[in-house]
């Protein structure tokens, strides 16, 4: 009796491992989620020498974009896969959302990335976009009158039926902290392009983001061929002030309210100040990107710099006469007091929409500005102008 139990467990045994054996292939994949397990071993990494936000590697048949959590360097903010509309979707997808690659319809938020993907050649692929009020380039403009591209409002408050009525491909948007899963705009099962490059904490970190969109929009090559142009062109502008012997003081910008938001040395603008010769009187204040100070904190801190640069953004052009009476604590200023005070008006200079993508224009500008001694002598500068009296 013992003998024919011991036969039957073996029995059982055997038939279990059989089932087991047939099942196991079309169990899913915890990896993937599509039915065999993904390697994680790429093919290569898309070279990124500034960017600290973005890691782009190639697979079979896609590319994986992480983006990191500017907010908690720890975490990923988004990964992407994007696979190219001419091939099938690979079967060992790890986890992310899926674009299929070039974008043809896509909703852009900011100008800074539609003005970029128009110089990419693909602004046939903008769809719609939102704050138009804040658009520029008069090609755009003029498709948005002839209702070619879609207007859908404010980009807080997008309006969500010509979104729909729009069907974009993917929304390219700029996230914030906690910005969480976007409300309505998140389940509407588009894929929402986390464009967090205005976190990078140098220029050419922000501007090497111009390969991801490139892959987004198949201008790939077009891409990397404009970023290393500008790398090139940054690289030999700074070249011109490592061997100043002066750097002198530089502030920047002016009070917002009660805030006084200055460029620590982990900014952008700290960054522009020091490829091009300048002091930062804010490089040790912290490791943000911009610290808000009261208009008494940088008075006692750059109260005797050399150099006053700021953006404003009016229908004239400001004067120093006008400058000193916006606030009783700007005539404190050696910059005002000497008439060292160059400014960018930005409601008639296309600043923020050109030089995110183009910052070797920004650094000739404060070369120019800070040691016109090893600058061309026939270079005018393009965005920033010393204010008249």
């Amino acid at each position: 009796m013992l003998r024919i139990l011991k036969i039957n467990q073996m029995r059982h045994s055997i038939f279990l491992s059989l089932i087991a054996t047939l099942l196991l292939p079309l169990l899913p994949s915890c990896k993937g989620g599509n039915g065999s397990v993904f390697s994680e071993s790429a093919n290569k990494s898309v070279e990124l020498s500034y960017a600290h936000n973005l890691k782009l590697d190639e697979f079979d048949g896609f590319i994986r974009a992480t983006v990191r959590n500017p907010w908690d360097t720890t975490k990923t903010l988004h990964t992407y896969l994007l696979i190219p509309d001419s091939v099938d979707r690979p079967s060992d997808l790890p986890e992310g959302t899926v674009i299929r690659v070039p974008l043809k319809n896509a909703l852009v938020y900011s100008t800074v990335h539609q003005s970029l993907i128009g110089e990419l050649g693909a602004r046939e692929a903008i769809g719609g976009i939102c704050d138009a009020q804040y658009i520029h380039n008069p090609e755009l403009l003029q498709l948005i009158a002839d209702g070619k591209v879609a207007d859908c409002g404010n980009s807080y408050t997008p309006n969500m039926e010509r979104i729909i009525q729009l069907n974009p491909d993917a929304i390219l948007l700029s996230p914030y902290e906690n910005s969480g899963n976007y409300g309505k705009l998140g389940q509407m099962g588009i894929p929402l392009v986390e464009c967090a490059d205005y976190m990078e904490g140098s220029p050419l970190g922000r501007t090497e983001w111009m390969k991801f969109y490139g892959i987004l929009f198949g201008t790939e090559a077009h891409a990397n061929g404009m970023f290393d142009n500008i790398e090139k062109e940054y690289k030999r502008l700074t070249a011109l002030t490592d061997t100043v012997s002066y750097r002198p003081k530089v502030m920047i910008d002016r009070l917002y309210g009660n805030s006084w938001y200055v460029p620590s040395a982990n900014s952008t603008m700290g960054r522009f100040i020091k490829d091009a010769g300048g002091s930062n009187p804010f490089d040790g204040a912290g490791d943000a990107g911009s610290i808000g100070m009261s208009g008494e904190q940088v008075l006692h801190e750059a109260g005797n710099a050399d150099i006053w640069i700021l953006r404003y953004g009016q229908a004239t052009d400001k004067t120093l006469h006008e400058l000193a009476s916006d606030s009783p604590i700007y005539g404190q200023f050696k910059p005002l007091k000497d008439g060292k005070v160059y400014g960018c008006n930005t409601q008639k200079i296309n600043y923020y929409e050109q030089t995110p993508f183009h910052p070797h224009w920004v650094l000739k500008d404060f070369i120019s500005i800070i040691h016109p001694e090893i600058s061309d002598p026939e270079y005018r500068n393009r965005y920033f102008t010393p204010l008249k009296p």
